[in-house]
């Protein structure tokens, strides 16, 4: 039979963290049809691949693209670096079982404004998914701070008893129309008064539809010890699998702390399923937040409501020029946006490193100066730190981008280069791929990406084009009875 596509005299490195070996790859339909030494069967187009990578399309684990994807379904930042697939619904908020009644609250303002959310079910999300048909495959998380939304008069109080229940039912359909699982965002105001109890209530609901709970941490400061005691004890409540959001110890104070906190990982991963995240920059981003203002560390502003002709300085630069306070300056710059110059790089190489750390972009997409790591988190880690720095083998920079993060979230036949598996595929050359965009420069696509091609249609050319969209929504796989 004629094979739509043959890449031939590639290296495939498999995404299962296995050796890497030389072959030929075939693709027909969706599916990836035949692996082989050599493949001699003719086929509709032949790319030759000699010196380069084919690897499983990676997986974007952390995302906030929830309403760009379908607003923007040629979606450049992701697609250019080799992603195929995108979970977004991350840090508590979701665009997916989202209902504005009145304004957009603070963070949920990161994924646009009301007229963007649309989407009171996520089945609703699924068929908006559907019909935009982006370039990549997207599946959702449901936002716990998105379900407070929707059953709360106010955010800054825990729920009651009755609340918590409309939550769990929201939620419980939510799984049932295809949602991976719930995301928490407690260290932010709209859900730091929930208590640990209304999160167990509802962890309950996805151990019974076999859901994922992933949690932005109370706290990554430092109280982080605390916050990952609480996660984990969330995760045994409900018997459900956890991954911590963008691993990270945050704050001058906090640093040298990760070898703290991944021995406690160690220690917890013997009796529950504990995973995390991390993205390869040493500054986080956000909104601008009174609590994470300090002088300890450069804080530069990327936008503001109020002032949008401040964008682009530090935060002690505005607050000199106006002479007052940084926490003043904060507030009259708020609602903004900002990059966080809080984390030590020994850190972030030791999350890394990590065996169960996945790599997420967490990208900001509607930031109108977006910190880097929205076009350039995993061609950083392919380039930078396993090439450049050798913090590990290129075989396990792909694993930690594919295989391991389609068994997490648990989508299935993705993830690997394996016959009769999905054609997510991305050809890239090991000696060349880098991440160009910078702090100063965002919007700029990777180097040494090749092709990248989504459920068999090749979509992304080494020329920076689009040259197909077939992303398809990607719902849970129910539970095996």
């Amino acid at each position: 039979m004629k094979a739509d596509w043959l890449f031939k005299n590639v290296t495939v490195i498999d995404g299962s963290g296995g050796p890497a070996y030389r072959a030929d790859v075939a693709v027909t339909g969706d599916r990836i049809t035949e692996i082989a030494p050599a493949i001699t069967r003719p086929a509709a187009q032949a790319i030759d691949g000699e010196g380069q990578v084919l690897a499983p399309g990676f997986i974007d684990v952390h995302t906030h693209d929830d309403t760009n994807v379908i607003r923007i379904p040629e979606y450049l930042p992701k697609i250019s670096q080799g992603i195929t697939t995108v979970i977004v619904g991350n840090c508590g908020i979701s665009a997916a079982g989202a209902t504005i009644r009145h304004q957009v609250p603070d963070p949920m303002n990161l994924l646009g404004e009301k007229q963007h959310f649309v989407y009171p079910t996520v089945a609703d999300y699924a068929r908006a998914v559907e019909a935009a048909r982006p370039v990549v495959n997207v599946g959702t998380l449901v936002g716990h701070t998105s379900l407070r939304n929707n059953q709360m008069d106010d955010l800054f109080r825990a729920a009651t008893a009755q609340e918590i229940r409309a939550m769990g039912d929201e939620l419980r359909v939510a799984l049932r129309q295809g949602a991976l699982g719930m995301s928490t965002g407690l260290a932010y105001a709209s859900a730091f008064q929930a208590t640990t109890e209304e999160v167990m209530a509802l962890a309950e609901a996805l151990a019974a539809e076999g859901g994922i709970y992933t949690t932005h941490l109370r706290s990554e400061f430092e109280p982080i010890l605390d916050a990952l005691d609480e996660a984990f004890r969330i995760g045994r409540h409900g018997k459900v699998p956890v991954v911590v959001s963008h691993h990270k110890c945050a704050g001058a104070k906090n640093w040298g702390r990760t070898t703290e906190t991944l021995a406690l990982f160690d220690k917890m991963r013997q009796h529950q399923e504990i995973g995390c995240d991390c993205y390869p920059y040493s500054a986080s981003s956000s909104t601008l937040d009174l609590k994470q203002v300090t002088d300890e560390f450069d804080i530069v502003v990327t936008w503001s409501q109020p002032c949008p002709e401040e964008a682009g300085q530090t935060l002690q630069q505005i607050a000199e020029k106006w002479g007052v306070t940084l926490n003043d300056a904060a507030r009259r710059l708020m609602p903004a946006g900002a990059i966080y110059y809080n984390m030590d790089e020994q850190d972030v190489q030791r999350v890394l490193r990590y065996p169960v750390t996945m790599v997420g972009s967490d990208g900001l997409p509607n930031d109108p100066m977006p910190h880097p790591r929205l076009w350039g988190a995993f061609p950083r880690v392919l380039g930078h730190y396993s090439r450049d720095k050798q913090l590990f083998p290129l075989t396990t920079a792909v694993h930690k981008m594919t295989g391991l993060s389609a068994a997490r979230f648990r989508l299935p036949e993705r993830g690997l280069v394996k016959t009769g598996y999905y054609a997510d595929l991305v050809l890239f050359n090991p000696d060349t791929v880098r991440d160009v965009a910078s702090f100063t420069d965002p919007q700029r696509p990777a180097e040494g990406i090749n092709a990248v091609m989504v459920n068999g249609v090749m979509s992304y050319r080494d020329n920076h084009q689009i040259t197909g969209r077939a992303g398809r929504f990607l719902r849970r796989q129910p539970q095996q009875s």
